[in-house]
């Protein structure tokens, strides 16, 4: 993930990489580049996930519980775990260097037909999700499950209209980007509901949070859908779906959100139900490498924790997690930008060894203060042998783009999340 884009998906990230300081994304451009691609009158069931946290678990639980019932699912997240052919998914198992690569060709031929960027960009993350529509569709999908990026209305995923809308725990992440306050960004991440949307599931919100999603989501749909609220103890529909299926931790409300979110969109279309066992079979078998996962060092004896936690809620479960299973914790790896909860991060590992790590993306800031006893290094100096030589249980927690990276180190294995 780190080190610029390979030739296979250099055509994504091109504009951005250009863009001048004041540029925005430019959603009809990204509009125009999917109806090139034949996407103008997309047909496929739409499933969108926006949300501050816990979008990734939720489009994967969601994918599965599609694939559980027998149907194709092409699934787009952001960003991708190790690298950018793990954004596209088809029933779990990534599209591989070669897929990426020939979907970039038809993004390259698109962009000869359009006029050079003016005022706006294409962003990434619009790319791949206008490619892995068109992929979908190219490989005969029944469905796409797709994660917004950053927002919900200003973001691409706001060109395919959805048939259900999962929401997970929004916080104010990106205050000042999406809106001035929590509700301005619930306001813009409910937004991407439709009226031709049938069902909108939400993890719980805060109430002035819940409040707002209510409101929108009745004025975007005409009143046809209202906001449902799940936990992380249960899902209903076609049989109860009990925990134990689901992943431990943060994690499970937003996998609870993204089954119940696709149970409604085959209720939505009347499509069977999946069968209870077969639910829990394939349930049972996502793996998320990033999200509360485990690892070895290879060639080490070091075992590491990967888990994206972006505060102090997410970064003390994972260290009550680490220490329930070794016993206690060696070292913490740390890479929280200044937008995320660093203050809540430093509270929670406080009496812990540190080593914070640097990303060198412009669009990522690293210039809060840092406790004076951390370590901090730049991620170009993050290796195996460092890492080993932080003990044998370490903890890596943060922004997903550093998890990816930590992913690399410990070879996780992100070809396939789940099993059907």
């Amino acid at each position: 993930m780190l080190g610029g884009a390979m030739d296979a998906d250099e055509v994504f990230f091109r504009e951005w990489r250009a863009r001048r300081r004041g540029q925005q994304r430019d959603l009809d451009r990204a509009r125009r580049v999917a109806g090139l691609l034949g996407l103008g009158g997309l047909r496929l069931p739409v499933l969108t996930v926006v949300g501050s946290k816990g979008k990734g678990t939720a489009a994967t639980y969601a994918s599965a519980c599609l694939a559980a019932a027998g149907w194709r699912v092409c699934t787009v997240t952001s960003p991708g775990l190790r690298g950018n052919t793990d954004r596209i998914r088809v029933d779990g198992r990534a599209v591989g260097e070669g897929g990426l690569r020939a979907l970039g060709r038809r993004i390259e031929d698109a962009l000869r037909r359009l006029p050079p960027p003016g005022a706006g960009y294409l962003s990434p993350a619009g790319l791949f999700t206008v490619a892995g529509a068109a992929h979908g569709v190219g490989v005969g999908a029944d469905a796409l499950v797709l994660e917004a990026g950053m927002g919900g209305r200003s973001d691409e995923v706001s060109l395919f209209a959805p048939d259900v809308v999962a929401v997970t725990p929004i916080f104010g992440e990106h205050l000042g980007v999406l809106g001035g306050t929590v509700e301005a960004i619930a306001a813009e991440k409910a937004g991407v509901a439709a009226r031709g949307t049938r069902a909108v599931v939400s993890a719980p919100q805060d109430p002035a949070v819940a409040g707002t999603l209510d409101g929108v989501v009745a004025d975007r749909t005409g009143g046809a859908a209202s906001v449902e609220y799940v936990t992380g103890e249960y899902v209903t529909g076609g049989g109860e779906v009990p925990a134990g299926a689901l992943p431990p931790g943060l994690g499970r409300v937003s996998a609870a959100v993204g089954v119940t979110a696709g149970l409604r969109l085959l209720r939505a279309r009347g499509a069977p139900m999946p069968g209870a066992a077969r639910l829990r079979s394939v349930l049972e078998s996502v793996r998320l490498p990033g999200r509360l996962s485990w690892h070895r060092l290879p060639g080490t004896a070091t075992q590491v924790l990967a888990d994206s936690a972006i505060d102090g809620t997410g970064v003390a479960a994972a260290l009550d997690a680490a220490r329930a299973r070794w016993g206690a914790v060696d070292h913490a790896l740390v890479c929280l930008p200044d937008h995320k909860d660093l203050d809540g991060a430093v509270a929670a590992l406080e009496g812990l060894p540190v080593t914070f790590v640097r990303l060198p993306y412009r669009h990522l800031r690293f210039t809060r203060p840092l406790p004076p006893h951390w370590t901090v290094i730049d991620a170009a100096d993050l290796t195996r042998e460092r890492v080993a030589g932080l003990g044998q249980r370490v903890a890596a927690l943060g922004t997903v783009y550093f998890v990816g990276l930590v992913l690399d180190l410990v070879d996780a294995d992100t070809g396939r999340l789940f099993t059907v």
